[in-house]
């Protein structure tokens, strides 16, 4: 009998689901949902399919939000109430607006120092170009509002319509906050101003932080120092505090999931219960990828995954098909050629192929990075309506 070869490899399937609310069994759900798809579009969950559940509805069944107002308490009982440098912002309504609604509401004073031409994941003030044409120096140069006025005049987002500088100056005016507005991409440029700071960069918070105590910062908190513990029955993340978070309504924030390594253990026990086969199971957020048209680097989140089942830790350990084709086995073709390229692959002993030519150009970045991304993408930011995703086949090779 002809042996029956599987012609599909990986596969990304949007899982539609029930709308989540606070107090919802979420590894009940998320199981059941996966299952009942299965039965109704005539697949079978596999040994090493991956159930993947966004962060944002995780967040939402633990109620993790947090209002401006328990935001504002926790900056005043952290900065001092008086004069606040608020540094280094993304530009985003989404990811920062109310944010700093909150910051501005506890302090007496902003100082808010953008970077330019462009936010830490991509969002450009103004273009390059520009930047060029203004004579000024990003590495050096500090402006003030005026001095950027009169460089670059009043530039929309190109994909928000949103003079950003206006919109971040009046949202603080509005909260009742004095701003002054600079623009700098050193650290310490925000120390003549004040010496009481919140630096608001993602991946490079830990390093802002120590070059301004190094260079005298009397109070420095990144925004994973704020909404650490709850404020009033608010909700908190310990590990991230703001970062992460979302808007939710124009009082409030969505944080990142509290830890949530205990749901992805629970979900991968029920479907063993249920299917006899062993998943892996992770919570994802935003995707590690950029967009080539508006320079957007997607992740706005701290990590892609906060919370994965071990069979996710590590990086993948591939081998380049084409350069073995065009290299190893130039000479040969058809069948010949599939069973030597198949051999190599089962040869592969699990060590690491870093260094052999045969792996170059494969991607060995973390495989929550990788399959996080697949999954945002998949699930998309709109009204899919499919915020768990099973990925199928991911750790296929050519020769299952």
């Amino acid at each position: 009998m002809e042996q029956h070869i599987r012609k599909v490899g990986t596969v990304s399937r949007g899982i539609r689901c029930p709308i989540f609310r606070e107090g919802d069994d979420l590894a009940a759900i998320v199981t059941d949902t996966v299952l009942d798809a299965a039965a109704c579009e005539g697949f079978e969950i596999r040994d090493k399919d991956v159930i993947s559940i966004t962060e944002s509805v995780v967040a939402r069944v633990q109620g993790n939000y947090a209002s401006v107002d328990a935001i504002a308490e926790d900056v005043r009982a952290k900065l001092g109430g008086g004069t606040v440098g608020v540094i280094f912002p993304i530009l985003s309504r989404n990811r920062f607006a109310i944010c700093l609604r909150g910051i501005a509401m506890g302090c007496k004073k902003v100082v808010l120092m953008l970077s330019y031409p462009s936010d830490e994941v991509g969002n450009h003030l103004i273009t390059m170009d520009m930047l060029d044409n203004s004579g000024a120096n990003p590495y050096c140069d500090v402006l003030s509002l005026e001095d950027y006025r009169r460089l670059f005049g009043y530039e929309k987002h190109e994909f928000t319509g949103v003079d950003y500088v206006e919109y971040y100056g009046n949202l603080v005016k509005e909260c009742g906050a004095e701003v002054e507005i600079i623009f700098a991409n050193q650290a310490k440029a925000i120390l003549p101003y004040c010496d009481h700071v919140i630096n608001c960069d993602i991946h490079t918070r830990a390093r802002t932080k120590r070059i301004l105590l190094e260079n005298g910062a009397k109070v420095v908190c990144s925004l994973d120092d704020i909404m650490t513990a709850p404020v009033n029955g608010s909700g908190y993340n310990e590990k991230y505090g703001l970062l992460g978070s979302n808007k939710s309504t124009e009082d409030s924030v969505k944080l990142f999931p509290r830890e949530c390594q205990d749901l992805v253990l629970d979900i991968q026990a029920r479907v063993k219960k249920a299917t006899g086969k062993h998943v892996e199971v992770m919570v994802y957020g935003d995707g590690a990828f950029k967009d080539p048209q508006g320079k957007i680097w997607e992740l706005a989140d701290p990590v892609v995954s906060p919370a994965f089942t071990d069979g996710l830790i590590g990086t993948p350990n591939e081998l380049k098909l084409k350069y073995l084709a065009d290299n190893d086995f130039k000479d040969l073709s058809g069948e010949e050629l599939k069973a030597a390229i198949s051999a190599s692959i089962r040869a592969k002993d699990g060590s690491s192929l870093v260094g052999n030519m045969a792996a170059q150009g494969t991607t060995p970045r973390q495989l929550t990075d990788l399959i996080g991304s697949l999954c945002d993408l998949t699930s998309g930011s709109g009204d899919k309506g499919t915020p768990v995703v099973l990925v199928q086949g991911y750790f296929d090779n050519y020769t299952n």
